[in-house]
């Protein structure tokens, strides 16, 4: 097994490693402060943080509603999972599209909307916030549905019998207990969503200061100033390790459970 293994090692570990070795230390300062780089971390920053609170005001109360369907059909329980985790193993192109079906000018809910106002969702920041929230949502999901299934039901009904209602012991029992859940969901919701760019540059577009963020700088910079995508890339690396070693596994038990 060490053979197969330390092949696959290599082959996930490698990549970051080049990616170390080949970045501009010297120049990582002056690259990150240019006028491309760093409206783009800004935009980057404050629509991942958006989309991170859209996912904890959205997927906690899904959450909670999946926690509690082992009452329902196993058909219409297996089918509302598989409905919610698809974003995840959905090409993030096709999410775009489907986006813009959905929202777009001329989209199921965008193009009476349209029609009646002139307002138009895609290629604007609220756009962004909406294709990252898209493919970050399950994440936070999956580790609240986790962290709640984790919870020891004796508590809610020992609080049940000294008089709580039902909305008492959700806030102050409850999910008080399942907040090392959520609070892991929420940071890797918010890793997702800084490093998101199939479904946004399909949705939002690359508008400069209004909907290219760090990963679709570091594309267009490819061909222009390799340096620069290196330098960007690095940083997305980083936040993405942070992410997951501050997490020490929390995601992976969510899931499991």
């Amino acid at each position: 097994m060490l053979v197969p293994a330390a092949i696959a090692f290599v082959l996930l570990v490698g990549p970051l490693v080049a990616l170390l070795v080949r970045a501009p230390w010297a120049r990582l300062g002056a690259l990150l402060g240019g006028d491309t780089v760093l409206p783009a971390l800004g935009l980057s920053l404050g629509t991942a943080a958006a989309s991170t609170g859209c996912c904890v005001v959205l997927g906690v109360p899904l959450a909670v509603v999946l926690s509690g369907s082992d009452g329902w059909p196993a058909p219409v329980r297996r089918v509302a999972r598989a409905l919610v985790t698809t974003p995840l193993v959905l090409p993030p192109v096709v999410g775009g599209v489907a986006l813009l079906l959905l929202l777009g000018r001329v989209g199921l809910l965008g193009g009476p909307v349209f029609r009646a106002t002139g307002f138009q969702l895609p290629y604007t920041t609220a756009s962004v916030v909406v294709a990252q929230t898209f493919v970050s949502l399950p994440f936070l999901v999956l580790g609240v549905e986790g962290a709640l299934r984790g919870v020891d039901r004796r508590f809610a009904i020992a609080a049940t019998t000294l008089g709580a209602g039902p909305w008492t012991r959700f806030v102050r029992v409850t999910l008080p207990l399942a907040a090392p859940g959520v609070a892991a969901g929420a940071v890797l919701s918010f890793a997702r969503a800084i490093g998101e760019f199939g479904a946004t540059v399909t949705f939002a577009g690359s508008l400069p200061k209004v909907t290219q963020t760090l990963p679709i700088a570091a594309y267009l910079a490819l061909n222009t100033d390799p340096d620069a995508a290196i330098a960007i890339a690095v940083v997305l690396m980083v936040v993405a390790l942070v992410v997951l070693v501050s997490l020490r596994d929390r995601w992976l038990q969510g899931i499991g459970r």
